[in-house]
């Protein structure tokens, strides 16, 4: 039988790590960005007595109807500096750790890809957390009254804004809840996405290709979804709170999981799970593939061996 194997990986250059982990997470946003707005409109909207929950479908003809099509961009510029900060810093520091820790390329076993993700998760939270307000703060205008709306025209003007009337602190406001959830979502998304990928090359079913980069990347956004998505969505009520008299309406990302779920109930930390598969799903599956034609690519100009090899079963050989 033939089977094939993940071989010793050529680790790429450090800068390279970065660049094409920052550049994969880009290409993501472009497609998924829409549903992340209704993502996040979604977990904002709160339950009121006797009316039904607001559902995926519903939070969509009510953004288009109120605000038009092109609303469901808004935040891009937003989405695409948090994959320039936040998808670089971590994909890029979870390639060089596994090269650190495997100088060789020998496979890792997944407790050392979890730490690695999880290293790389909290690295990324910190670094992207400016640009991750700036993302929840417009995304989420278009819900409020006119009269409160912040009417931030950009990303830059975000951030700007952000610093000047309520200091630069703000901008790394909800940062435990951000580290929290990154650390959780790359353990589960970048290990995972290894451990599924190992696995399926090692039953020969498909080769070092695009099919198993889909196959894995898909095992991996089933388990970071579930993983991830109640400290997302006290991420999202934290960074987009109100402060009233100086008083914050969360002290930090356990106050919002505790007062959520006593208003809302415990499955409102579960609201908005099915635009958040399809927004962290698709937004998973491009970037690894992305991400591996692009090294794939630098492969090649290299005159590199492909990162796998074909080998034969015992059974054949006997």
């Amino acid at each position: 039988r033939i089977m094939t194997q993940p071989a010793k990986r050529s680790p790429l250059p450090k800068h390279l790590q970065f660049a094409f982990g920052g550049m994969s997470g880009m290409a993501a946003t472009c497609v998924v960005q829409p549903v992340d707005l209704i993502k996040t409109r979604m977990q904002l909207t709160p339950s009121v007595a006797g009316l039904p929950k607001p559902g995926f479908v519903s939070t969509v003809q009510s953004v288009t109807a109120s605000e038009g099509v092109l609303a469901l961009y808004k935040g891009l510029s937003a989405g695409l500096f948090r994959q320039v900060t936040y998808t670089t810093a971590r994909l890029g520091t979870f390639g060089v750790l596994k090269d650190l820790m495997s100088p060789d390329g020998t496979p890792l076993p997944f407790f050392k890809k979890a730490f690695a993700g999880m290293v790389a998760g909290g690295i990324g939270a910190v670094v992207g957390n400016p640009a991750e307000v700036a993302l929840i703060r417009m995304t989420a205008d278009g819900r409020l009254p006119p009269a409160e709306r912040r009417g931030y025209t950009s990303v830059f003007n975000a951030l700007g804004r952000v610093t000047s009337e309520e200091g630069l602190a703000t901008l790394w406001r909800g940062t435990s809840a951000t580290v929290g959830r990154a650390m959780l979502l790359n353990i589960a998304q970048l290990a995972t996405y290894d451990q599924a990928k190992e696995m399926i090359l090692a039953t020969g079913a498909l080769g070092d290709n695009m099919g198993a980069h889909i196959a894995a990347s898909t095992c991996s956004a089933f388990v970071a979804t579930g993983v991830s998505i109640p400290l997302d969505s006290a991420k999202t009520r934290v960074q987009n709170m109100n402060v009233i008299n100086g008083v914050p309406e969360y002290s930090g990302m356990v106050d919002a999981l505790r007062k959520t779920a006593q208003r809302d109930g415990v499955l409102s930390l579960w609201r908005g799970v099915t635009p958040y598969f399809l927004r962290l799903g698709p937004h998973t599956i491009l970037t690894f593939v992305c991400l591996e034609q692009f090294k794939a690519a630098y492969q090649r100009t290299r005159n590199l061996p492909h990162r796998c090899t074909v080998v034969q079963s015992t059974e054949d050989r006997a």
